[in-house]
């Protein structure tokens, strides 16, 4: 394998102002020539990568010379039976293994790459103190390799079907017909007042409890819709004199005054611990939930990874 012929036109800088360097730099190259210097470069010659790369070793000498034509190097000299890289090649390859490893981890369509990836779940700051720590533990047991990424939750439907986010965990219902959830569990409502309330020292009846203000957390019009009919059924005519869009709001105000409010019991659980609030007995809620949903984009079911994190979630819950 001489090398003859002296290069034609290696890289150099450009003078294009409005073209950035490093795709001036890849122009010149065709990225397909860098696969097979690494195939040559590892089998130790033109016939083991031929086999490798399914080419025949005339189409891989031809690639060779064309990579001697960019780079200022032969790259591989002749030796035996196969060829030994040239310092300069030893060189390219410390960065070109680094660069096709970090594509191969990009465009991973299998699962099957173990490098990091990050999976970005959206959801409320309530809603995601609840659920990601089991969420979490779950993720790195079965695929240690993936980061995972909280965000918040501003439009459903764009950000999942853009694929802003991977998944988002709320408690809507969505009817768009991009969009496919599963109910990860179903939480009980609770009435919620602070330690002391006078509330507590007589029976709850919803006459007695009508006259008390009450805190409204404010969501989507058509969110839980007939939840809140049957709620707005079993305790008529309330006061609300606070509405937050933050139902960690709403609970430090519920723990520091005389108002009254509804949660789901796993966020009085958690909202107990930094205020002093108590469950008022009231029979009535006993049977009203509200269910928490994973919603993603149908399409995201073509990434094994995903439906992979997808089956994990739900077996968490």
């Amino acid at each position: 394998m001489e090398y003859n012929d002296q290069p034609e036109s290696r890289i150099a800088p450009g003078r294009e102002s409005d073209t950035p360097q490093i795709f001036r730099t890849l122009r010149n190259i065709d990225l397909n020539l860098l696969t097979i210097f690494e195939a040559v470069y590892v089998h130790k010659g033109i016939v083991n990568a031929a086999k490798i790369l399914n080419l025949t070793p005339s189409a891989i000498s031809q690639s060779i010379q064309k990579l001697r034509s960019i780079f200022p190097d032969p790259l591989f000299i002749r030796k035996g039976q196969g060829v030994t890289p040239t310092a300069y090649a030893t060189h390219l390859h410390e960065y070109i293994s680094q660069g096709l490893e970090s594509i191969l981890g990009a465009l991973d369509l299998t699962g099957s790459y173990d490098k990091q990836r990050t999976i970005t779940i959206g959801t409320s700051p309530t809603v995601g103190a609840v659920v990601m720590p089991a969420i979490y533990q779950t993720i790195k047991e079965k695929f240690p390799q993936l980061l995972l990424r909280n965000i918040p939750v501003t439009d459903v439907g764009l950000q999942l079907s853009q694929f802003q986010t991977d998944l988002i965990i709320d408690s809507t219902v969505h009817s768009a017909r991009a969009l496919s959830h599963h109910v990860l569990y179903s939480d009980r409502l609770v009435l919620v007042a602070r330690e002391g309330h006078p509330v507590l020292n007589t029976p709850p009846t919803p006459e007695a409890l009508r006259q008390y203000d009450y805190t409204l957390l404010m969501m989507d019009g058509t969110t839980n819709s007939e939840l809140r009919k049957r709620i707005h059924e079993i305790l008529p005519e309330r006061e609300f004199s606070f509405s937050s869009y933050s139902l960690v709001t709403i609970a430090a105000l519920i723990g520091n005054s005389e108002l009254i409010g509804l949660m789901p019991s796993r966020f009085y659980e958690m909202f107990s611990r930094c205020w002093p609030l108590q469950v008022v007995d009231f029979p009535e809620l006993k049977e009203e939930s509200i269910d928490f949903s994973l919603h993603y984009n149908k399409l995201s079911l073509r990434d094994p990874i995903l439906q992979s994190v997808i089956t994990a979630i739900r077996q968490a819950f």
